[in-house]
């Protein structure tokens, strides 16, 4: 399996994650304050989401470069 195939098959799996989910959520840390012996973090919590053009477009590109690297051999 070449290296195009390899791409090709993940932006496809991406691109239909990005549809069926259409969204993900991280956690992140904005701030961290100590006071003596107490410590205060603040966690906010980040949802990205993904847009169904993008999704698709991983798709058609991923189908493209497998179809190209099928082609190619």
């Amino acid at each position: 399996m070449n290296t195009y195939m390899i791409v090709a098959v993940v932006l496809i799996v991406a691109g239909i994650l990005g549809l069926v989910y259409g969204q993900f959520s991280y956690t992140k840390d904005s701030e961290t304050a100590k006071l003596g012996p107490i410590q205060l973090t603040v966690n906010e919590k980040e949802t990205v989401n993904i847009p169904v053009w993008a999704g698709a477009g991983a798709i058609v590109a991923g189908v493209a470069m497998l179809v190209f690297a099928l082609m190619k051999h």
